[in-house]
């Protein structure tokens, strides 16, 4: 099974808070939305940095095989970027 494209992810959560976001909006709870916009922004990030760490850890040789060093490498270059 292949993973979900990272495009389709983020629309995902997208979606769900932009629903939640529009009832607050409907509701006229701004804090609710204030709330929701911090949110969304904080899981977005984080959501973001999981996906990388997912794409580093991907095989990427021909045969799909990585080994675990490679692999542990791939991810210690990845946090020397956000560093």
């Amino acid at each position: 099974m292949s993973p979900r494209p990272r495009a389709r992810i983020l629309a995902n959560l997208e979606t769900v808070y932009r629903e939640a976001y529009n009832r607050a909006k409907e509701a006229g709870d701004t804090s609710r939305m204030l709330d929701l916009d911090a949110a969304y922004q904080r899981e977005q990030l984080l959501l973001e940095v999981l996906l990388d760490i997912r794409d580093a850890l991907r095989p990427t040789t021909e045969s799909g095989v990585r080994s675990a060093v490679e692999k542990l490498a791939a991810v210690h270059k990845l946090t020397k970027l956000r560093g």
